[in-house]
């Protein structure tokens, strides 16, 4: 990398690092916090998280085409900081709602997490794959210091949350006002030079070019290959309090998943490093369907194995599964579908339909959770995703049917009569 590049490559994972620590100081146990501290049952935690998925699906698209609109302008980032900011007196004055009226607190804890963390982090990954391609790093290696980002604040987290949850809130509201400050040191040439450098045209994107997506069957390929592997999210969601009840007391079993949350996200942070060069090996199909299986194994070995050991194995395979979906899902893309809609792509094609489908399955889930048990309701999933897996390996396009370097709408045209 030249100068100019590190200096992207700098204040961009910087970025993700702040981003990550933020939504993980607030709310990588948020299941635990509602559990415990604010006292509701697996069934009302799920309809909290049904109502971020859900605000989460309707802002996504709408953040993806604004992105692809403004280019890289930071207009749409400045507002995500100024919610990061306010993650601390939201998250402080969020219990006394949900004490008082459960379906008001959820709407207003859609309305916050779903446009902030759970759509705003599709704009800052999506803004940074871009920039990676224009001027010549790795987006892992610059996404891998989320992933540490995450790590350290949880490992943080573990410990406030037996001491003063509250102490997590302020600590995510500090480290938005750095997000903020860095964001400022971040310079970006014009919007349309950028457009003309990667693409050779500085034609704007259009709406119609975004609906176009909906007509092309390697789209829906894709939607399909994503509804089986955002389960994981649903997964993740209530894990912490499955977790904590294998320990002697609650109070260890938090810490304790402070601590395993770290290792899983600190060895993710390496796997971000590593995931490129794999995927370049075999390919971006076959890293989708390598992550979505491994995925599916820790999922369904979840529910067969017992004691906080083996659960822990089953957990850290996360950190072997995400970097290679990341990372194959971006490639994919950039492959497969005009390159100027990439945000749009991203967040439509892979954020809002796990959105949607964490919306469906988070209640469903927590009714399992409450009726039946955790294992039962991990098998179940785990089946799902080896389902999806196996028609994926059909639907999705191999690297072979790749999109030349040109124009992206004329061979978007091209290709509408060509087989998935």
């Amino acid at each position: 990398m030249n100068k100019d590049s590190k200096k992207y490559y700098a204040i961009l994972s910087a970025l993700l690092f702040f981003f990550f620590f933020t939504w993980s100081s607030s709310f990588s146990l948020v299941s635990i916090w509602l559990n415990q501290y604010v006292g509701l049952k697996a069934t009302d935690t799920g309809l909290i998280f049904s109502a971020i998925s859900l605000i989460a699906l309707c802002a996504q698209p709408l953040y993806g085409f604004i992105q692809d609109k403004l280019g890289l302008r930071k207009n749409l980032l400045l507002v995500i900081a100024v919610l990061l900011i306010l993650s601390g007196p939201f998250f402080l004055g969020f219990a006394s709602i949900l004490r008082w009226n459960i379906f008001v607190g959820s709407i207003l804890g859609g309305l916050y997490v779903g446009m902030t963390f759970n759509a705003g982090i599709g704009v800052l990954e999506s803004y940074t794959e871009r920039v990676s391609r224009i001027r010549g790093f790795e987006y892992g290696r610059a996404r891998m210091w989320g992933s540490l980002g995450w790590a350290s604040a949880t490992f943080i987290a573990g410990h406030n949350i037996n001491i003063d949850p509250n102490y997590n809130f302020v600590m995510a509201s500090i480290s938005g006002v750095v997000f903020l400050i860095l964001l400022a040191l971040l310079k970006t040439d014009k919007s349309d030079a950028f457009n003309q450098l990667e693409h050779g045209k500085t034609s704007a994107i259009t709406i119609k070019d975004a609906l176009n997506l909906l007509s092309l069957p390697r789209f829906w390929a894709l939607i399909l290959f994503v509804i089986g592997t955002c389960v994981y999210g649903v997964y993740d969601q209530q894990f912490p309090v499955f977790f904590s009840s294998q320990f002697a007391t609650l109070q260890q079993g938090n810490e304790m998943y402070g601590y395993l949350n770290s290792l899983q996200v600190f060895l993710e942070a390496g796997g971000m490093f590593i995931a490129p060069f794999l995927v370049n090996k075999i390919g971006a199909k076959n890293g989708l369907l390598l992550a979505s299986s491994v995925m599916a194994a820790r999922i369904i070995g979840s529910g067969l194995v017992e004691g906080p050991v083996l659960i822990s194995c089953m957990k850290l395979l996360h950190a072997v599964e995400l970097p290679i979906l990341l990372i194959s899902i971006f490639k994919y893309n950039s492959q497969h579908f005009d390159k100027r809609l990439s945000s749009t792509l991203y967040l439509v094609g892979f954020q809002c339909v796990s959105s949607i489908v964490a919306t469906l399955l988070s209640p469903l889930a927590g009714y399992g959770y409450d009726h039946y048990g955790f294992a039962p309701t991990y098998m179940v999933m785990g089946c799902i995703v080896i389902g999806t897996t196996l028609l994926s390996a059909v639907f999705l396009r191999s690297d072979a049917k790749a999109l030349l370097p040109l124009d992206g709408l004329q061979h978007e045209d091209q290709n509408k009569a060509q087989p998935i």
